[in-house]
């Protein structure tokens, strides 16, 4: 059997799967992401182990002995600093985090040579900035920093006390470059930021270390437990889903919104509105980031006092549609495909005699309004897509799934149980052991619900037009948004 443990943001998954890639058994543990300052987004480590400790002595149970293989998969972004003993000095800080806004500025004044090799967009929460961060404000700890590591790098540090990392959490940290495949030695040399404490490269689905006896002994595990190097959750899940080919493509719902398309090659942009990233093996994919999903749902269901069965019997069930009213669910800033930190939710074109359903229902469609902006914007840069995989636990509803795809106007197929970044780590655990040679070897599950074929919606181009009008309006003024 194999473990893949994915360390997310809130929580640790474990899955448990056999020789055919069918999964046995699951567990997660939640842990806090805690903002001691508005905009700083941190956890400490130790709640990190604790809950997989609890994770997986729950999913391996009366099997830890039947475990070949380990895979990792996790939160990309964050920063984990430890001291000469392997300690960590604070917090990590994770990708949600808003407080290196200055450090953006040093990084965009830099030479376009620098900076075009990163072939992604300079923004807050990348481990990058972050470290700049602590450069300029924490200078004891940042003198004191003998690694820097992702949170499932570090992770795999204390599973195994070896030091990596792999090109998908490299490529998100803005200190990689993807044109050389390589750390960007002229960026770091060009913020102050000694390359040694980052960590040798090496591949994905290559043995990383093997479980220490006294780490094995606390999950419940057997020692020397070949560890894979693992991937970031984005790549873990277009990887779990059999997406490793270009032109593959995945809408994911969650917390935040990210399209994820495979490509066979990447084309350097200073400052583009998406992502482009390292995948398994030698893949790249692209991808728009939008931080507004369930958070801006979860804002919204408080600000108007309703239920979950109220926003669906409101948006679907009741007929009033949105009734004129637009909203704009940029709650958090927004990322793909506005790269704008600073803008703001808005409701707009409201009169008397506006329901309250109407104001729930343009919370819908201002979400699927804002993936369909994004998905414009990749399609200008020649990305295109058959059909898309619907994934992610926010997509679950099959009447959010139609608006989804009538708005964006593509064939969804709905792939909850057909993978996910678990899936995908434990699939690097059976190939750490030499299970699966190749990816090719896998026998990734099929998407089984049927195809959503868009249908026409009238009126849609100039919902469209309103909701772009709108954005551009208020920032092109210098009267509050909100």
């Amino acid at each position: 059997m194999f473990l893949g443990i994915d360390l997310g943001t809130g929580s640790v998954k474990a899955l448990l799967i056999d020789g055919s890639g069918r999964a046995v058994a699951e567990a997660s543990r939640t842990y806090a992401v805690r903002s001691p300052v508005p905009g700083y987004a941190e956890t400490a480590v130790e709640e990190w182990w604790t809950a997989t400790v609890a994770a997986v002595r729950e999913c391996c149970a009366g099997r830890g002995d039947d475990v070949q293989g380990i895979g990792l998969s996790g939160q990309a972004h964050g920063v984990v600093v430890l001291d000469k003993n392997d300690q960590p000095l604070r917090p990590a800080i994770l990708w949600a985090d808003q407080r290196a806004t200055a450090q953006m500025d040093e990084i965009l004044a830099l030479p376009a040579e620098i900076r075009l090799p990163l072939a992604n967009p300079v923004v807050t929460g990348m481990a990058g900035l972050s470290l700049m961060w602590l450069r300029d404000n924490e200078p004891a700890t940042f003198a004191a920093i003998r690694r820097a590591l992702s949170p499932k790098d570090w992770l795999r540090f204390a599973m195994t006390g070896e030091i990596a990392t792999e090109p998908s959490d490299a490529s998100m940290t803005l200190l990689y470059d993807i044109v050389a495949e390589q750390w960007s030695t002229a960026l770091i040399q060009a913020i102050g930021i000694d390359p040694e404490i980052l960590s040798p490269i090496v591949e994905s689905s290559s043995v990383a270390g093997r479980l220490t006896t006294g780490r094995a002994e606390e999950l419940g595990l057997r020692p020397g437990i070949p560890v894979a190097a693992g991937l970031s959750d984005t790549a873990a899940c277009l990887f779990g889903m059999g997406q490793i080919e270009p032109g593959s493509t995945i809408l994911q719902i969650g917390s935040g919104i990210q399209i994820m398309a495979v490509t066979d090659r990447i084309e350097p942009k200073l400052q583009p509105f998406y992502n482009s990233y390292r995948g398994i093996g030698r893949s790249l994919y692209v991808m728009a980031a939008m931080q507004n999903g369930g958070t801006v749902f979860e804002w919204a269901r408080g600000v108007l006092g309703a239920t979950w069965p109220e926003m669906y019997e409101g948006a679907f069930e009741s007929g009033e549609g949105h009734g004129g009213v637009i909203f704009l669910p940029y709650a958090a800033g927004e990322r793909a495909p506005l790269l704008d930190p600073d803008a703001t939710a808005v409701w707009a074109n409201m009169r008397l005699g506006c329901s309250r359903n109407q104001i729930i229902r343009s919370v819908f469609d201002g979400v699927a309004m804002a993936i369909r902006d994004s998905w414009d914007a990749l399609k200008r840069e020649g990305i295109t897509a058959p059909h898309m995989l619907l994934a992610g636990g926010g997509s679950g509803d099959p009447r959010w799934r139609r608006l989804l795809a009538d708005t964006i106007q593509v064939p969804l197929k709905p792939a909850l149980d057909a993978g996910s970044a678990t899936l995908g780590a434990a699939y690097l655990g059976g190939m750490a052991a030499g299970h699966w040679p190749q990816p090719a070897n896998i026998p990734f599950a099929a998407a089984t619900d049927p195809m959503i074929l868009p249908r026409p919606v009238d009126g849609l181009d100039e919902d469209l037009a309103h909701f772009r009008g709108i954005y551009r309006g208020l920032k092109q003024s210098s009267r509050p948004t909100i």
